[in-house]
């Protein structure tokens, strides 16, 4: 397993996929190890059995739906890596995930599903900006 990684969001968008394809090409460079991050929604917390656990295994599925092409893509390239899905806001999530798995860098699209959040840069990728642990190379 490489000791270099790079954290990767995804949120299923065409930003998102350009973030992979350029992490795809540095991991090549330096025989780095992908780690492919999707934040969904939190749970819902009012409703009981069995909604909840319905919503729990949607949600998780939905997830794993727009990881699918991302990871199509590294097993195609033959790159190293390996799979988060969370729970929670995004850019706070992705900063987490950086600091704890020791990234070198987290590799990111401008703007994701949630255009209007943000006028020049998307709002996620503005909070990553100002709270990651490690450079931050900002795809458009």
């Amino acid at each position: 397993m490489s000791e270099v990684k790079f954290l990767v969001p995804v949120d299923g968008s065409p930003h998102a996929m350009r973030a992979n394809d350029y992490a795809i090409k540095m991991a090549g460079l330096l025989s780095a190890e992908i780690i492919l991050l999707h934040c969904h929604k939190p749970f819902p917390s009012v409703l009981g059995e069995p909604y909840l656990q319905k919503a729990i295994t949607q949600r998780l599925e939905n997830s794993q739906k727009r990881l699918e092409p991302f990871e199509a893509r590294l097993k195609a390239e033959g790159t190293a890596f390996s799979v988060r899905i969370l729970e929670g806001p995004p850019g706070s999530r992705i900063c987490e995930t950086a600091r704890i798995e020791g990234c070198e860098m987290i590799i990111m699209g401008s703007r994701g599903r949630t255009d209007l959040q943000g006028l020049l840069l998307g709002s996620t990728a503005h909070r990553v900006l100002h709270c990651a642990p490690c450079p931050v190379m900002v795809v458009k």
